[in-house]
């Protein structure tokens, strides 16, 4: 386990855990959610949890058509259910376009007093996979 080896923080396993991929599941965002939350707790009760999100796995228009303000009811969905489960940050990981990280970095931001990480996924190129270069 990671917390034997030294790990301060530990992550909860919701990279996925949005209303889009759990759509067939038959569980909620919150559900999943919470459930991570108090499972990452358990495992390791004396480290800091991180409510890990992942992209949505919807491309934002023009690109796409999913609209900012979706995406962002998306992503201030999962984080709310994370505060409220009692996580102590979120990790917004491997995003690959820069205005879906600033749309998930804003609904976290807004929406819980939760120190926020964000990290994104670059091609050999120096751009993200919707092209933005790193300066952006």
């Amino acid at each position: 386990m990671y917390s034997d080896s030294g790990a301060d923080f530990i992550t909860t396993n919701t990279f996925g855990a949005n209303r889009f991929k759990l759509e067939d599941s038959g569980y909620s965002v919150e559900e999943v959610i919470t459930a991570g939350v108090k499972l990452a707790k358990a495992s390791a009760p004396d480290r800091h949890v991180a409510l890990d999100l992942g992209p949505t796995g919807k491309l934002l228009k023009p690109m796409g058509e999913m609209t900012f303000d979706q995406a962002y009811d998306v992503f201030k969905e999962q984080v709310v259910a994370g505060a409220k489960a009692g996580a102590d940050l979120v990790i917004i990981e491997t995003m690959s376009d820069l205005l879906e990280a600033k749309v998930a970095l804003l609904a976290a931001k807004e929406n819980s007093d939760l120190p926020v990480f964000v990290t994104m996924t670059f091609q050999e190129n120096g751009r993200t996979l919707s092209g933005s270069p790193a300066e952006v």
